[in-house]
């Protein structure tokens, strides 16, 4: 039987849900892959996005328990109102080959085609089973991509302390922007634009002061740390320092030991002067310091990035397993 969750669905709704991932981790994930925690779970249900609806389906057995679930995120921006994400669809092993994955797709692409959506796209890892579940559903891999691992403490121990021209420091934050720096943060956020998307439907948004507040608080209500290092950029007019390059580094789950780096960016007019690595190497310090319990940095580079694989490659990370952007259109 397939049933919606509400919106907050209750403790053992939620303990049902990660049970299922947590289960569909251990038998489809490498084992060095930390397992999600039951706190980054519950955020997900509990606390919804700010620029999209969510739609949580449960496919429930006979004892109460979940055989499958599934979570869509329909974008309400005007720009991507034409697609959607699918950000789970999970069967438990032991259901599996019984059509409950099945039954969920058939929801979810019946909710797509009511609110119009031509489109929906998804993270999947390369060669597992999500891959082989969506092969006959018309998904395509759009943006070929890999996880990449760095050590902590072995790279804090490595790597010479970060370094910057003159007219460049660095600053730092948990949580939210300041005030007084968040329509720079707005700014330097934009130049994700350009990052390589592959054939993905969904637009890079515009960036504003609320965006960059909004994105940095959905981690906190969640339950989540966020921490932010950037370069500031003296004026040559000695006027307000700009924001030359910025990293970001998520605990999902305060416990987690594994930290997922979020965006790393140097603004056009400052590349070619080592930002890029300077300010990782600076968050990777603050993070060894503040954080001692997280062992390693996961992050996601797509295939064709050649400038943030240079980068992460001398600061250590290694290739631990390849993924995709896959897309179908309705």
């Amino acid at each position: 039987m397939l049933m919606t969750l509400g919106t907050p669905p209750s403790e053992a709704e939620t303990d049902a849900w990660h049970d299922v991932i947590a289960a569909a981790h251990l038998q489809d994930v490498p084992a060095s892959v930390p397992e999600p925690g039951r706190t980054e779970t519950a955020g997900k249900l509990r606390v919804r996005s700010p620029n999209a609806r969510m739609l949580h389906l449960v496919s429930v057995a006979a004892d109460g328990s979940y055989d499958g679930v599934a979570a869509l995120l329909l974008f309400t921006e005007e720009s991507n109102r034409h697609t959607a994400f699918l950000d789970a669809l999970v069967v438990r092993p032991e259901a599996r080959r019984r059509g409950v994955g099945a039954a969920l797709w058939g929801a979810i692409r019946a909710e797509l085609t009511a609110d119009g959506r031509s489109s929906v796209s998804t993270m999947l890892e390369v060669g597992g089973a999500g891959e082989a579940f969506v092969d006959g559903l018309g998904f395509g891999k759009v943006l070929p991509l890999a996880w990449y691992v760095q050590r902590v403490r072995e790279a804090d121990a490595a790597l010479p302390e970060a370094r910057l021209p003159d007219g460049y420091r660095f600053a730092d934050w948990d949580g939210v922007v300041p005030d007084a720096l968040a329509d720079e943060f707005a700014r330097a956020h934009d130049v994700m634009r350009d990052a390589p998307a592959g054939g993905v439907d969904e637009r890079t948004p515009r960036w504003d002061a609320e965006r960059v507040r909004g994105a940095a608080r959905l981690v906190d209500d969640r339950g989540g740390i966020i921490l932010t290092s950037v370069v500031l950029a003296e004026a040559e007019d000695g006027g307000a320092e700009s924001i030359a390059a910025y990293s970001e580094l998520v605990l999902r789950d305060p416990s987690h030991t594994r930290a997922l780096q979020y965006d790393t960016v140097v603004v056009s007019e400052h590349r070619g002067r080592g930002l890029g690595r300077a300010v990782k190497r600076h968050l990777l310090g603050t993070l060894a310091e503040r954080h001692p319990g997280v062992r390693e940095i996961s992050t996601s580079v797509a295939d064709d990035n050649a400038p943030m694989l240079a980068v992460n490659a001398a600061l250590g990370y290694r290739r631990e397993r390849p993924a995709g952007i896959f897309q179908a259109k309705l």
